[in-house]
């Protein structure tokens, strides 16, 4: 059972590193699956320090970091309420809360009793340093998970992005890697985000750099052959079958590589979408195409299986079987051939459900070039010089039509810039537009996209600043934490009494750009005093449904207090550029880290 595996993953995980003496300064959660280790922590911090459940909840927002990989609902783990009453009614009790509290920490609507108990709600709760795994996915997991803070806007929610890199040394051919001693240096391995690093790529002479793909290529047609005999034999093929076999693609041939999870949404069909303007493309006599491709469906995925076995199955036809391969049982050992041996790398996502995708990437790192939809990491790394995209980036309501218009975009890349720029050969044989275009690609792409520098990003955005804020709380007897956890308390009772009471300023129907502008508001605080909140100017250029697309915030000051509570705050702004904009007050809690200020979902618009 699911909530099994994750009770074991999340709260085993936390007890078994106990039991091995490791004491985590942070802790990363990947997806929800093992978000019951926040709750676990929680637990474990009362047990050994006394604290109380809200100064061990604030110790474990501070320390952990949780990552979202998934773009869509339906792949994220949720329970019903019955099922966690059986697993964890008793548990919420160690932890000095009610289960209906401990079920509100999995809602979005946290006193919605309908709502089923979402894992990576829990762990989005739990945790004050939260990130997508590319730029489009931050924009798009905000808008899946915008009900936790109902009144932010969506620019200010607490999800930033850290994009996913590959360990190039892992996936590139022994070839390409001496290519890289040799022209590169040592560097490439000890600092591969580096840019300046990654310039020398130039100085691979082209004859080298093209040699060394060409025999990349010869391997992987001579490992698809051999994996295909094989796949056929277990089968029970014909020898006559088995001899086609051995002959099926071209070492010499463009080559397209298409491997990846058979899930619905990665479209492997998408090429196949017009067969008889494909088959057009692939028999050409003097400049032929081939494809392998490799992959798995979920067992429960249906969809996915019946697309596998249509590739099969035209893979199978007398025009494309020489032409069209499919490998089966993909693995890590299919995923190098692959990537070491493909000249394009082809990605059909419907935007915006590629979280990020990194197969392209260590495609790249080969020397091969990436041809895909704008979605994922390609939506930050494309550029028309080192590779292409299909589309620019629309999304569509009509799926059939989105197909459609992108199916033949494709067509179109290939038959007017892929394929002619591929087989456009001076008199020495190497085709130096397309080398150039490789050169450009991996100089470009390899020091951003790579695990060095997003693990750098986690170390600097994440991890360090979580473990300051740890050891911080700890000083002195945990008197920081418990400081802080009490000023958290004082604002969340007091804040059903703060409200914006007037605002004035000119009303102008238009004004110059950088012309002053005054602003007042009177604010009743309560109890709370100034320095508890924060009181803000919130202005920028509206877009549909008058949001602001972009917006701009300049701080307001307490300058007299108007009678008990009340007070009147003052600011001076300007508009920095032409436009229709929109200006509203906000109040904020003056949370003492700044990047959590909107993890307490509180704020009051004017």
């Amino acid at each position: 059972m699911r909530i099994r595996q994750e009770i074991v993953l999340g709260i085993g995980g936390v007890r078994a590193l106990a039991a091995l003496g490791v004491e985590a300064d942070v802790f990363h959660i990947n997806e929800g699956h093992s978000a019951f280790a926040l709750m676990e922590r929680i637990r474990d911090l009362r047990e050994k320090y006394a604290l109380n459940f809200n100064e061990a909840l604030e110790f474990v927002r501070a320390t952990s970091v949780f990552t979202t990989h998934t773009p869509v609902p339906a792949g994220i783990d949720v329970f019903h309420p019955d099922l966690m009453r059986l697993y964890f009614e008793e548990y919420a009790k160690s932890l000095g809360i009610s289960f209906e509290v401990f079920l509100g920490f999995g809602r979005q609507e946290p006193r919605n009793k309908d709502e089923w108990f979402c894992m990576a709600v829990l762990a989005l709760r739990l945790s004050n340093w939260c990130n997508a795994v590319s730029r489009l996915h931050e924009k798009v997991s905000r808008r899946m998970w915008e009900k936790i803070w109902p009144k932010t806007p969506e620019v200010d929610l607490p999800i930033t992005h850290i994009t996913n890199g590959v360990h190039i040394p892992s996936w590139i051919s022994q070839g390409m890697r001496e290519n890289y001693d040799r022209y590169l240096g040592p560097r490439w391995i000890e600092d591969p985000d580096n840019v300046k690093v990654w310039e020398r790529v130039d100085l691979i002479p082209n004859t080298e750099l093209w040699r060394t793909h060409e025999r990349a290529r010869e391997r992987l047609v001579a490992f698809a052959r051999r994996r295909l005999r094989a796949q056929l034999a277990r089968r029970g093929a014909s020898s006559k079958d088995l001899t086609i076999a051995d002959e099926v693609l071209s070492s010499e041939t463009l080559t397209i590589g298409f491997a990846r999870r058979f899930a619905p949404y990665k479209r492997a069909y998408l090429i196949l979408k017009d067969i008889a303007r494909l088959e057009k493309i692939i028999t050409n006599e003097k400049r032929p195409v081939q494809i392998i491709f490799a992959g798995k469906a979920h067992p429960q995925d249906q969809i996915g299986k019946d697309l596998i076995k249509q590739i099969v199955q035209i893979s199978n036809r007398e025009k494309f079987r020489r032409h069209i391969v499919f490998l089966e049982d993909y693995d890590v050992e299919v995923a190098r051939y692959m990537v070491q041996g493909v000249d394009v790398w082809l990605n059909t996502p419907r935007r915006p459900l590629e979280a990020c995708g990194t197969s392209g990437m260590k495609a790249v790192a080969n020397g091969a070039l990436h041809f895909s939809v704008l979605d994922g990491w390609w939506e930050e790394g494309y550029d028309r010089d080192v590779g292409w995209a299909i589309g620019s980036g629309e999304e569509y309501e009509d799926e059939g039509f989105q197909d459609e218009i992108e199916a033949r975009a494709l067509y179109d890349i290939l038959e007017k810039d892929i394929i002619p720029l591929f087989y456009s050969r001076g008199s020495d044989g190497i085709p130096r537009g397309w080398v150039e275009k490789m050169k450009a690609s991996m100089h470009r792409l390899c020091p951003v996209f790579n695990t060095h520098r997003m693990v750098e990003d986690y170390w600097e955005m994440f991890y360090v600043p979580a473990a300051q804020r740890g050891f911080h709380f700890k000083e002195n007897g945990w008197e920081p934490l418990r400081a802080f956890s009490a000023w958290r308390e004082r604002v969340m009772y007091g804040w059903q009494q703060v409200s914006i009471k007037e605002i004035r300023m000119p009303e102008l129907e238009e004004m110059e750009v950088g012309e002053t502008c005054h602003v007042e508001a009177e604010i009743h605080l309560g109890q709370l005093h100034p320095s508890y909140v924060v009181v803000e100017v919130y202005c920028g250029i509206l877009g549909e449904n008058d949001k602001c697309v972009d917006r701009v915030i300049y701080g307001m000051e307490s300058t007299q207090q108007l009678s008990e509570g009340l007070y009147k705050y003052e600011a001076d702004f300007e508009f920095g550029e032409a436009g229709r904009f929109g200006l509203n007050i906000r109040l904020l809690p003056n949370h003492p880290n700044p990047e959590s200020r909107h993890t307490m979902g509180l704020v009051v618009w004017g």
